[in-house]
């Protein structure tokens, strides 16, 4: 990773993020996100849209169908991945360059709205690009009724599956 360009970007995306399969047969999903910044103009004595920033990004492999199946257009995202640099011979034969994102964590903005997260299903191979994914062994990877419980825990005696029966103590 030594000489990536590592950043973080918080925007709207402006459509569904469009899922594609290579000839390989391996997803890839597509989106742009737009990061506006604002600005309190003093004088004025309000706020003010800056210029809008809009960048493509891509996410691959089993990433890429579930961003593809939770995300939609408007939503607003936090985004982290490295930028890339391309070049390219457009219609016309002129030379372009494009920067774009390769994404490698994304998820909603809980800023000004709520999430429901559900543990996908393990395919049992690691997590694509980043490296990110957890490889478990097969008697691990049986789902529980509640996927983010410890093994041999019941939900039943968890103090934060049960709203309002816990003080402000936390239960650990």
């Amino acid at each position: 990773m030594a000489g990536e360009t590592v950043i973080t970007v918080v925007g709207n995306l402006t459509a569904d993020p469009e899922l594609r399969y290579t000839q390989n047969g391996l997803p890839v999903a597509n989106f742009t996100i737009a990061s506006t910044p604002r600005n309190f103009d003093r004088a004025a004595n309000e706020w003010k849209d800056g210029e809008a920033l809009f960048l493509r990004a891509s996410v691959w492999r089993e990433f890429a169908e579930h961003v593809a199946g939770s995300l939609t257009k408007g939503m607003r995202v936090m985004a982290q991945g490295r930028l890339r640099q391309r070049s390219y011979q457009d219609r016309e034969g002129n030379q372009r360059t494009a920067i774009e994102l390769e994404v490698d964590e994304i998820g909603p903005s809980l800023r000004y709205a709520t999430a429901q997260v559900t543990r996908a299903a393990s395919t049992g191979g690691s997590g694509g690009g980043g490296g990110g994914g957890q490889s478990r062994p097969a008697q691990q990877q049986q789902v529980s009724e509640e996927p983010w419980s410890t093994p041999g825990s019941s939900t039943s005696a968890d103090a934060w599956s049960t709203p309002g029966s816990f003080g402000d103590d936390t239960p650990f």
